[in-house]
């Protein structure tokens, strides 16, 4: 009679590519998933940020050379996209860096830490994107 009563535990299924579009993340989740696309696109970005590094200076027309291509609003839209990964990892690191020391990994806390990186990385973001574009 006790296994009777007992209520049916829930069955868990894997996500279909279908559903992931409409599958909701918690804010936690979506800094989570977000923290590892960021490096990913870091060390993607790597070897040509290095290249480029190598071609400034190299001489000073080459570094003349990609002042000019570095002026274009696509190359700066694209390093904008780098900043934003850089200032996102950096502060989704430091967050799952306290979290590793037992800070923040209660649920609400987890939540506030999730939209502090999200609003900490729009800011930095911001405020380069202002001086890129020759705001200030």
């Amino acid at each position: 009679m006790a296994e009777a009563s007992k209520k049916p535990r829930p069955e868990f299924r894997n996500i279909g590519i279908r559903q992931i579009l409409s599958y909701r993340l918690p804010l936690a989740g979506m800094v989570s998933i977000l923290h590892r696309i960021s490096g990913a696109l870091l060390f993607l970005s790597l070897p040509f940020a290095l290249y480029l590094f190598e071609q400034s200076l190299a001489s000073a027309t080459s570094f003349e050379v990609l002042k000019g291509f570095a002026s274009g609003v696509l190359v700066k839209l694209s390093l904008l996209l780098v900043i934003w990964a850089f200032a996102f990892h950096f502060f989704a690191g430091l967050r799952h860096l306290l979290m590793d020391m037992h800070y923040g990994v209660a649920k609400a806390a987890s939540k506030k830490t999730a939209a502090v990186v999200f609003v900490l990385s729009s800011i930095v973001t911001f405020a380069i994107a202002l001086k890129l574009f020759g705001v200030f």
